[in-house]
């Protein structure tokens, strides 16, 4: 018989407490998109085949939790690592309200929102959830002990 032995990869455990990955989550159309970036190269992020879920965007007064879990939900999948930031593409600038619901929705789904947007503001040629990864790769909180090559 035959045995072998599985180990984890050398370095420290990894902090639970530490931030995850952040991504870009487009809601400004009927389905959500969601995307992720790093070294502000962003992809797409789709559902494995036989898990395909549709995001659809609920109205201001639906279900905001769901679509943040969803979003999570995928990217995590995907990304096989903890995602806890976002930044958010709406279709219109939200009311104070609004700003109020979403934030307690995404806290509810794990997700810290660190911009909200719109699609008028996001002045590109890749897809607003593209351009939103980008920007949440920019902003999101670096985990401790890592070197931040921004300019």
């Amino acid at each position: 018989m035959k045995l072998f032995q599985i180990e984890e990869p050398d370095g420290l455990p990894v902090d639970p407490a530490a931030p995850g990955a952040a991504i870009g989550i487009d809601a400004s159309g009927q389905v959500t998109e969601v995307a992720f970036s790093i070294g502000g190269n962003a992809v797409m992020l789709r559902d494995r085949d036989g898990f395909e879920r549709v995001l659809a965007v609920p109205e201001p007064d639906g279900d905001w939790q769901g679509l943040f879990e969803g979003a999570r939900l995928r990217a995590e999948r995907t990304l096989a690592r903890p995602v806890t930031h976002a930044v958010v593409v709406l279709a219109t600038e939200p009311d104070a309200s609004l700003v109020a619901k979403l934030l307690h929705a995404a806290e509810a789904a794990g997700l810290t929102v660190l911009h909200f947007t719109t699609a008028d503001e996001v002045l590109s040629e890749e897809p607003a959830a593209e351009t939103a990864a980008t920007l949440a790769e920019d902003i999101a909180p670096r985990p401790a002990g890592t070197i931040d090559t921004a300019p």
